[in-house]
């Protein structure tokens, strides 16, 4: 059985409720003073450890409330100053754009402005254009009304002219007759270029128009050129321009042209041929190759040509050095170089 703290054992609880006749020793009830005081001191210890701990938890309350109200305020702050920040940013941006877009209006407005001055200025030079234009017109048709009324009238004095009977006293002082050059003959063995010179020299010396170059040239035709005439109307046998046609349709250089340039090209001075020789060929091979150039042209050319065809290389070397500028200068110089030898 367990016993008591001042070493007795414990009583049964029967006789502990027998207080007012059972005895119990003073040592037992020192003891339960003491227990009983240190329930009080305990509940004592509780109430002001619940105290302590209200009011700890109370003070830590309050620090943790300032606490979080200073955050949040600080947080406030903070957050309203990064929302002015934010907005004074913003603002400088949209300003910055708002400057720039005013800007790009005004460059706009600047560029459309002179749009319209150039759609102005160009609707003034077109108008201006028209009415020049007009006005070139209406002096384009007045003179060609003056001409035309002009052309008419010379047409009705030389018709006037030709009606008009020629009667002229004979005075052997005033008599003046027309050197009359013999024509010539065309049988299709010779060259129709040069025949046609000839032919064209000769009308002019005898004055023929162009009626009587027509009779002429059927009357100078000869052999297989006057078997052209058969596929020429009847009616066009007068017309100069119908018969020469068809002679140059057949006897003509045309298809030859790159024959003699090609001669020209080929063209070298034979052993023995003296210079001035070589230069008439070249001369006559330049009028049948390049007919249709100018003159300066051909002139170039042929001076081009005959020093290629030189047959000595010192010779040649010199006169193209010389740089001719025609045929001429070119035959000269190199005569005189061949002479200096």
């Amino acid at each position: 059985m367990p016993t008591w703290p001042c070493g007795l054992r414990r009583l049964p609880i029967s006789l502990l409720l027998i207080g007012s006749r059972v005895r119990i020793p003073d040592r037992c009830l020192k003891f339960r003073h003491i227990l009983h005081r240190i329930k009080n001191v305990k509940k004592t210890c509780s109430k002001y450890l619940q105290i302590f701990c209200r009011f700890f938890l109370a003070g830590g309350q309050d620090e943790m409330r300032k606490g979080q109200e200073e955050m949040k305020d600080k947080m406030e702050k903070g957050q309203e100053e990064m929302k002015n920040e934010i907005q004074s940013h913003v603002e400088s941006k949209v300003g910055e754009i708002k400057d720039h877009v005013n800007s790009c209006i005004e460059k706009i407005e600047d560029v459309q402005s002179v749009k319209r001055g150039i759609g102005e200025v160009k609707g003034e030079v077109e108008r201006k254009i028209e009415e020049v234009e007009d006005k070139v017109q209406g002096k384009i048709e007045e003179v060609k009304e003056k001409v035309q009324v002009k052309i008419g009238d010379l047409e009705k004095r030389l018709s006037e002219l030709e009606d008009r009977p020629i009667n002229f006293p004979a005075n052997p002082d005033l008599t003046y007759s027309r050197p009359t050059v013999k024509s010539l003959t065309f049988d299709g063995q010779t060259s129709w270029t040069v025949f046609k010179t000839q032919f064209g020299v000769v009308s002019s010396a005898n004055g023929w128009n162009n009626r009587v170059k027509a009779s002429q040239l059927v009357a100078s035709l000869r052999g297989s050129a006057a078997e052209v005439l058969q596929g020429i109307p009847s009616d066009k046998l007068t017309d100069l321009m119908t018969i020469e046609n068809a002679k140059e349709a057949r006897f003509g250089d045309s298809h030859l042209t790159q024959f003699y340039r090609t001669e020209l090209k080929t063209r070298r001075q034979k052993p023995g041929e003296s210079l001035q020789v070589l230069a008439a060929d070249v001369e006559r091979l330049m009028s049948l190759a390049y007919a249709e150039c100018p003159q300066d042209v051909r002139d170039n050319l042929a001076a081009q040509y005959f020093i290629d065809a030189i047959r000595h290389e010192d010779t040649q070397h010199a006169t193209r050095l010389m740089d001719a500028k025609n045929l001429k200068s070119a035959l000269a110089y190199s005569m005189k170089y061949e002479a200096a030898k």
